[in-house]
């Protein structure tokens, strides 16, 4: 484990979020090898930066999110080795990983996180249609901009764990993990062009002349359905990205602000 020596102290003077500059921190000690025998704990790091549990949890959930390391409930967080497998993405998935890479704060205002019944999703999972769910409803802002109104169905059987987490800044596949012990394994997604309705319109503030996507997603986990989702997500702020290869062919997502500038040109050559 590194001395004092090895600790780079945080500028609490600059516009950049603590959070943003201990993932930083933690990004560069994990590469010069440093965590490799060990990665400490929540405390250890709140003691070392003297920085707050919450600005610590949310530098670890962006190492998550970029696959650097992983947590499990009860085991604390270790590094992650190059041959892992990758977590199922998905265009949805890769949206929220593409905002978080422009270095956009997230967060959500949490609508719904209870316990239904809903028939249609208990369809979707090969569930009774009384069966009980785990629901979280949210609105995910990019920079306090709405982006996305997010609703998920769970079996409440597996995911009754997730009542008690704060979803204004957890990521919901990460907290399925620690707590759950549940890592999807693949899935599906459909993605529709849909006319927004009056409570998505005001929910995302889409202006009278912007379309949405709806993202349908059913994810898996060992070839059993275990997620159920539903996300409306503003069109001026998503754009699908395919691409193909003689490997195959892959369908991703991006906000606009990643997507290379048009150059005009000079005129016909």
């Amino acid at each position: 484990m590194a001395g004092p020596d090895d600790i780079r102290s945080l500028d609490r003077s600059s516009p950049m979020p603590l959070w943003a500059q201990l993932q930083q921190e933690l990004t560069r000690r994990l590469g010069s090898g440093e965590f490799d025998q060990g990665f400490p704990g929540e405390l250890e790091l709140v003691d070392a930066y003297a920085v707050s549990r919450y600005t610590v949890r949310e530098a670890l959930r962006r190492l998550r999110e970029s696959r650097l390391i992983d947590s499990a409930k009860g085991r604390g967080s270790w590094v992650r080795r190059g041959g892992d497998s990758n977590p199922p993405l998905g265009s949805l998935y890769s949206l929220f990983r593409e905002v978080d890479a422009q270095g956009i704060i997230q967060r959500s205002n949490v609508l719904s996180q209870q316990i239904v019944t809903w028939p249609d999703a208990a369809k979707q999972l090969g569930l009774a249609p009384d069966a009980a769910l785990f629901h979280l409803e949210r609105v995910r802002l990019a920079d306090e901009q709405p982006m996305a109104h997010d609703q998920v169905w769970i079996p409440a059987q597996l995911a009754a764990p997730l009542l008690e987490v704060d979803f204004t800044v957890s990521g919901l596949y990460d907290e399925l993990a620690a707590r759950c012990g549940v890592s999807l394994s693949g899935g599906r997604e459909r993605i529709s062009a849909v006319i927004p309705d009056d409570v998505d319109r005001k929910l995302l503030e889409v202006p009278s002349d912007v379309a949405c996507f709806q993202i349908e997603r059913v994810s898996i986990v060992r070839a059993s359905p275990l997620e159920y989702r539903l996300t409306v997500v503003r069109a001026d702020r998503y754009s699908v990205l395919a691409e193909w290869s003689p490997q195959g062919y892959t369908v991703a997502a991006e906000p606009p602000d990643a997507r290379p500038k048009m150059v005009q040109s000079p005129g016909p050559a």
